[in-house]
Protein backbone atom coordinates (compact mmCIF):
# COMPACT_ATOMS: atom_id res chain seq x y z
CA UNK A 1 0.00 0.00 0.00
CA UNK A 2 2.95 2.74 0.88
CA UNK A 3 4.02 2.23 -2.85
CA UNK A 4 1.12 3.15 -4.07
CA UNK A 5 1.24 6.55 -1.62
CA UNK A 6 4.52 6.72 -2.93
CA UNK A 7 3.99 6.75 -6.75
CA UNK A 8 0.33 8.89 -6.23
CA UNK A 9 2.84 11.44 -4.32
CA UNK A 10 5.24 11.22 -7.04
CA UNK A 11 2.74 11.61 -9.65
CA UNK A 12 1.57 15.07 -7.81
CA UNK A 13 4.66 16.25 -7.50
CA UNK A 14 5.19 16.13 -11.04
CA UNK A 15 1.75 17.76 -11.63
CA UNK A 16 2.57 20.43 -9.72
CA UNK A 17 6.26 20.69 -10.90
CA UNK A 18 4.63 20.91 -14.47
CA UNK A 19 2.18 23.26 -13.83
CA UNK A 20 4.26 25.53 -12.21
CA UNK A 21 6.00 25.83 -15.64
CA UNK A 22 3.62 25.60 -18.32
CA UNK A 23 0.19 25.47 -16.50
CA UNK A 24 -2.95 23.59 -15.96
CA UNK A 25 -3.23 22.92 -19.75
CA UNK A 26 0.89 23.09 -20.35
CA UNK A 27 1.32 19.49 -19.58
CA UNK A 28 -0.57 15.88 -20.16
CA UNK A 29 -0.24 12.30 -18.64
CA UNK A 30 2.44 11.66 -20.90
CA UNK A 31 4.88 14.49 -19.55
CA UNK A 32 4.07 12.69 -15.97
CA UNK A 33 5.11 9.15 -17.38
CA UNK A 34 8.23 10.85 -18.57
CA UNK A 35 9.16 12.88 -15.43
CA UNK A 36 7.79 9.64 -13.04
CA UNK A 37 8.80 6.94 -14.88
CA UNK A 38 5.80 5.13 -15.87
CA UNK A 39 2.91 4.44 -17.83
CA UNK A 40 -0.19 6.68 -18.30
CA UNK A 41 -2.09 3.59 -17.35
CA UNK A 42 -0.58 3.86 -14.32
CA UNK A 43 -0.83 7.01 -13.85
CA UNK A 44 -4.98 6.56 -15.12
CA UNK A 45 -5.33 3.87 -12.28
CA UNK A 46 -4.22 6.61 -9.43
CA UNK A 47 -5.78 9.78 -11.18
CA UNK A 48 -8.54 8.54 -13.76
CA UNK A 49 -8.99 12.23 -15.08
CA UNK A 50 -6.37 15.15 -15.24
CA UNK A 51 -9.03 17.33 -13.61
CA UNK A 52 -9.18 14.41 -10.73
CA UNK A 53 -5.26 14.64 -10.71
CA UNK A 54 -5.03 18.40 -9.96
CA UNK A 55 -8.38 18.85 -7.88
CA UNK A 56 -6.14 16.52 -5.46
CA UNK A 57 -3.02 18.68 -6.19
CA UNK A 58 -4.98 21.54 -4.81
CA UNK A 59 -6.82 19.82 -2.21
CA UNK A 60 -3.81 18.46 -0.61
CA UNK A 61 -1.95 21.91 -0.84
CA UNK A 62 -4.82 23.79 1.19
CA UNK A 63 -4.60 20.36 3.78
CA UNK A 64 -0.68 21.28 4.05
CA UNK A 65 -1.48 24.85 4.60
CA UNK A 66 -4.16 24.16 7.09
CA UNK A 67 -1.92 21.78 8.93
CA UNK A 68 0.73 24.39 8.71
CA UNK A 69 -1.42 27.23 9.70
CA UNK A 70 -2.26 25.29 12.80
CA UNK A 71 1.21 24.80 13.68
CA UNK A 72 2.33 27.83 12.95
CA UNK A 73 -0.64 29.16 15.36
CA UNK A 74 0.54 27.26 18.16
CA UNK A 75 3.99 28.45 17.89
CA UNK A 76 3.94 31.82 17.13
CA UNK A 77 1.37 33.94 19.49
CA UNK A 78 1.97 37.91 18.21
CA UNK A 79 -0.03 38.59 15.50
CA UNK A 80 2.52 40.21 13.55
CA UNK A 81 5.11 38.10 14.16
CA UNK A 82 2.63 35.38 12.22
CA UNK A 83 2.44 38.06 9.47
CA UNK A 84 6.26 38.02 9.22
CA UNK A 85 6.88 34.39 9.38
CA UNK A 86 4.59 34.15 6.56
CA UNK A 87 5.43 36.45 4.75
CA UNK A 88 9.29 35.04 5.53
CA UNK A 89 8.23 31.43 4.27
CA UNK A 90 7.30 32.89 1.21
CA UNK A 91 10.52 34.96 0.67
CA UNK A 92 12.19 31.51 1.66
CA UNK A 93 10.85 29.77 -0.64
CA UNK A 94 11.25 31.87 -3.91
CA UNK A 95 14.72 32.80 -2.53
CA UNK A 96 16.02 28.73 -3.09
CA UNK A 97 13.66 28.44 -5.62
CA UNK A 98 11.79 25.58 -4.00
CA UNK A 99 8.41 26.97 -4.35
CA UNK A 100 8.89 30.48 -6.26
CA UNK A 101 5.33 30.75 -6.98
CA UNK A 102 1.96 29.61 -5.48
CA UNK A 103 0.56 26.66 -8.01
CA UNK A 104 -3.07 27.71 -6.54
CA UNK A 105 -1.93 31.39 -7.53
CA UNK A 106 -1.00 30.02 -10.77
CA UNK A 107 -4.25 28.56 -11.22
CA UNK A 108 -5.86 31.35 -10.08
CA UNK A 109 -4.87 32.79 -13.27
CA UNK A 110 -5.96 30.87 -15.12
CA UNK A 111 -9.69 30.24 -13.44
CA UNK A 112 -11.50 31.13 -16.43
CA UNK A 113 -10.25 28.39 -18.78
CA UNK A 114 -9.85 25.74 -15.81
CA UNK A 115 -12.92 22.77 -15.22
CA UNK A 116 -15.33 23.67 -12.43
CA UNK A 117 -14.17 21.29 -10.14
CA UNK A 118 -10.62 22.42 -10.11
CA UNK A 119 -11.83 26.00 -10.30
CA UNK A 120 -14.03 25.50 -6.82
CA UNK A 121 -10.49 23.59 -5.08
CA UNK A 122 -8.47 26.77 -6.20
CA UNK A 123 -11.53 29.35 -5.13
CA UNK A 124 -11.58 27.24 -1.69
CA UNK A 125 -7.97 27.65 -0.98
CA UNK A 126 -8.07 31.21 -1.13
CA UNK A 127 -11.01 31.75 0.90
CA UNK A 128 -8.94 29.50 3.72
CA UNK A 129 -6.38 31.73 3.51
CA UNK A 130 -8.58 34.87 3.41
CA UNK A 131 -10.34 33.51 6.09
CA UNK A 132 -7.33 32.62 8.36
CA UNK A 133 -5.57 36.03 8.01
CA UNK A 134 -9.18 37.32 9.03
CA UNK A 135 -8.72 35.74 12.30
CA UNK A 136 -5.27 37.13 12.71
CA UNK A 137 -5.99 40.47 12.05
CA UNK A 138 -9.06 40.38 13.86
CA UNK A 139 -7.18 39.42 17.20
CA UNK A 140 -3.95 41.51 16.45
CA UNK A 141 -6.46 44.59 15.79
CA UNK A 142 -7.91 43.91 18.89
CA UNK A 143 -5.14 43.00 21.61
CA UNK A 144 -2.83 45.95 19.98
CA UNK A 145 -0.39 43.77 18.09
CA UNK A 146 -1.26 45.03 14.85
CA UNK A 147 -2.63 48.26 13.24
CA UNK A 148 -5.18 47.83 11.15
CA UNK A 149 -7.01 50.92 8.97
CA UNK A 150 -9.49 49.03 7.23
CA UNK A 151 -12.10 46.21 8.39
CA UNK A 152 -10.21 42.83 9.66
CA UNK A 153 -11.46 41.15 6.49
CA UNK A 154 -10.13 44.61 4.03
CA UNK A 155 -7.41 44.13 5.63
CA UNK A 156 -6.48 40.37 5.30
CA UNK A 157 -7.35 40.49 1.43
CA UNK A 158 -4.68 43.46 1.30
CA UNK A 159 -2.34 41.46 2.64
CA UNK A 160 -2.95 38.35 0.42
CA UNK A 161 -3.18 40.51 -2.31
CA UNK A 162 0.27 41.97 -1.41
CA UNK A 163 1.79 38.82 -1.29
CA UNK A 164 0.70 37.45 -4.19
CA UNK A 165 1.80 40.38 -5.93
CA UNK A 166 4.56 40.59 -4.87
CA UNK A 167 5.23 36.89 -5.67
CA UNK A 168 4.28 37.46 -8.84
CA UNK A 169 6.42 40.67 -9.35
CA UNK A 170 9.60 38.39 -8.33
CA UNK A 171 8.71 36.13 -10.69
CA UNK A 172 8.46 39.20 -13.45
CA UNK A 173 12.11 40.22 -12.09
CA UNK A 174 13.44 37.23 -12.06
CA UNK A 175 15.00 38.73 -8.70
CA UNK A 176 13.47 37.23 -5.46
CA UNK A 177 14.47 40.16 -3.19
CA UNK A 178 11.96 42.19 -4.96
CA UNK A 179 9.10 39.77 -2.75
CA UNK A 180 10.94 41.26 1.06
CA UNK A 181 11.40 44.71 -0.48
CA UNK A 182 7.39 45.15 -1.57
CA UNK A 183 6.37 43.12 1.87
CA UNK A 184 8.51 45.64 4.19
CA UNK A 185 6.02 48.73 4.02
CA UNK A 186 3.04 46.80 4.18
CA UNK A 187 4.38 45.06 7.30
CA UNK A 188 5.20 48.01 8.73
CA UNK A 189 2.05 49.73 8.23
CA UNK A 190 0.90 47.07 10.03
CA UNK A 191 3.11 47.46 12.94
CA UNK A 192 1.96 49.48 16.20
CA UNK A 193 3.46 52.62 16.82
CA UNK A 194 4.98 52.89 20.18
CA UNK A 195 4.14 55.87 21.99
CA UNK A 196 6.69 56.80 24.99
Amino acid sequence: MSNLSNTSDEILASARNLIMSGGYNGFSYADISEVVGIRKASIHHHFPSKVDLVRELVKRYREDGQASVVTLEQNVPDALDILKVYANHWAKCIEDASRPYCVCALLASELPSLPTEVATEVTNFFRFISSWLTTVMERGSKNGALNLTSEPHIEADAFLATVYGAMLSARAYGKPEVFSTILAPALSRLTPTVSH
